[in-house]
């Protein structure tokens, strides 16, 4: 009996952690069909050479990685979940090598998110949304940081560089902390995602915003849960 009772409560413990720790969903994005080469950005060693390290500089409109998975895609819970307050400190975009890094990331509505500058030279941070508040401003200091937030969701929020013009970066604002961004391979894991059911988006930046939406599936999460989304080269006009 006091075995039993033991085995009860380790169980019941266990139910108690993981509903509290969440789910998660994994899984894969990748690219169908050939997406056209990067162009290499020669502006910017005639610019920004004295301190690049990497060398030559080109665009990242796909970035492909093994059995072709699809890098810098936004995947999130699109509806379903419920709406957090933001908790802890939100993502870092830096200005590196006379780029953002990284290229895509996320942040919840009402988060304090930081924007630094490593590069020695003048970059100016110029938000351009479509439904928070635009912001335009100089960081000329190596190392400056300066805070942001965005109010409201949206996906994506497009950020640029006014001084150097190839300089991009998008942010995947949500109501809620289940986003992640795909690795180099196509990779992602959003965490703590509690059981139920969701629409959740893949959303690439070069392909789906002149639609304004992803990919999207009905996922019914249970503990962990896999989901894979193919994402397609948009049809020449």
């Amino acid at each position: 009996m006091k075995f039993y009772l033991q085995c009860w409560t380790v169980a019941v413990l266990a139910g108690s952690l993981q509903a509290l720790l969440g789910g998660e969903i994994s899984g894969k994005v990748k690219l169908q069909g050939t997406p056209p080469p990067e162009m290499t950005i020669n502006e910017a060693e005639a610019t920004c050479g004295k301190f690049m390290t990497k060398k030559p500089l080109k665009t990242r409109h796909y970035v492909v990685g093994a059995d072709q998975g699809l890098a810098n895609v936004f995947v999130y819970i699109k509806s379903g979940a419920p709406k957090t307050p933001p908790s802890g400190e939100g993502a870092v975009l830096d200005q590196a090598n006379c780029e953002y890094v990284p290229y895509v990331m996320g942040a919840q509505a009402g988060q304090k998110f930081k924007i630094k500058n490593s590069d020695p030279a003048m970059h100016n941070v110029h938000a351009t949304p479509k439904v928070n508040a635009e912001f335009n401003f100089a960081q000329p200091l190596k190392d400056q940081v300066n805070e942001k937030a965005f109010d409201k969701p949206e996906v994506t929020v497009r950020m640029k560089c006014d001084v150097h013009p190839w300089m991009f970066a998008y942010i995947g604002v949500t109501e809620h902390p289940y986003f992640a961004v795909t690795d180099k391979d196509g990779n992602f894991k959003i965490a703590g995602v509690p059981d139920g059911k969701y629409t959740v988006e893949a959303f690439h930046v070069k392909t789906h915003t002149a639609k304004g939406q992803g990919v999207s599936k009905e996922i019914d999460v249970k503990g962990s849960t896999t989901a894979e989304f193919t994402v397609e080269i948009p049809a020449a006009p």
